[in-house]
């Protein structure tokens, strides 16, 4: 067998091994075109992304979002609710397709999962009592008991900058936002933190119960809807990515940001690379 023989044999042995890899990386997308139906794994305590409304129906930017991404997939969309510190052990073990949340990214995440086009700003703010007038900067919750929800990244900032401040923070971890506010208007907290769009939504809804403490004290961070980075999955999350891009660029998304949070954020068409 001469040289040439040789390298087309050696070529033609690459290809049929890398044949059923590519097909392969087209399983998730086929699946989810095949069954015309995209599971996506989220908890409903997130406000304003992710909640049950007073009718019982689940709602906020996520459905809405998600609703027009199947539109451009042609594909109905199944939701699968659990609390969050069990959302990214459920994707990875395929119970859905991908993750709404969002979440915030972080560089933790971004070296595990693949985050796709950012939906919203997700800088940490500070949520008080209405009448609380002893927490009117972020520095002011030095000493004192402040909620957050487990396994967040808004947790993780409230512990971190409480090492910034003369007494410590007791950061008290909640498995759901929603029990922390609760907690805050019964006095059992002094504050809640959490994004920035999550809080101004809340206190927009119970002005008379709670107030946002302005600036923000995180870092500025961003929002983003996340799967595997498993290659059969690739091809179904650049097909979302593709229709989020389009989403954005037509209006839509802009639409939805000021139906649910008042305002809207710019947002880049690529997950950025966190700075923490």
């Amino acid at each position: 067998m001469n040289k040439r023989t040789l390298l087309q044999a050696a070529f033609g042995v690459a290809l049929a091994l890398s044949a059923p890899a590519i097909a392969h990386a087209e399983d998730a997308l086929a699946r989810v075109k095949a069954a015309g139906v995209l599971k996506v794994g989220t908890e409903t305590a997130f406000a304003p992304f992710d909640f049950v409304d007073e009718a019982g129906e689940h709602a906020g930017l996520n459905v809405d979002a998600f609703a027009e991404i199947g539109k451009e997939l042609g594909v109905k969309i199944e939701w699968v609710e659990l609390p969050w510190d069990g959302v990214f052990p459920a994707l990875e073990a395929g119970q859905f397709d991908m993750v709404a949340g969002p979440a915030t990214i972080t560089k933790a995440r971004t070296e595990r999962y693949r985050f796709l086009s950012p939906v919203a700003e997700a800088t940490v703010a500070i949520l008080k009592g209405a009448k609380d007038e002893t927490i009117t900067k972020p520095e002011d919750i030095a000493g004192k008991t402040v909620g957050a929800g487990k396994a967040t990244a808004q947790l993780a900032q409230l512990q971190a900058f409480g090492k910034t401040l003369p007494q410590p923070v007791d950061a008290r971890e909640y498995p759901a936002f929603n029990e922390a506010y609760a907690d805050l208007a019964a006095g059992r907290i002094v504050a809640v933190a959490n994004s920035l769009p999550n809080i101004a939504y809340v206190a927009s809804k119970q002005p008379e119960i709670f107030a946002v403490v302005t600036p923000p004290f995180g870092q500025k961070s961003y929002f983003g809807f996340i799967g595997t980075k498993k290659a059969d999955d690739q091809a179904l999350l650049d097909a979302v990515q593709a229709a989020l891009v389009k989403i954005k660029g037509d209006g839509r998304m802009k639409a939805m940001q000021e139906k649910w949070f008042g305002t809207s954020f710019d947002t880049p068409d690529v997950a950025p690379e966190p700075a923490f």
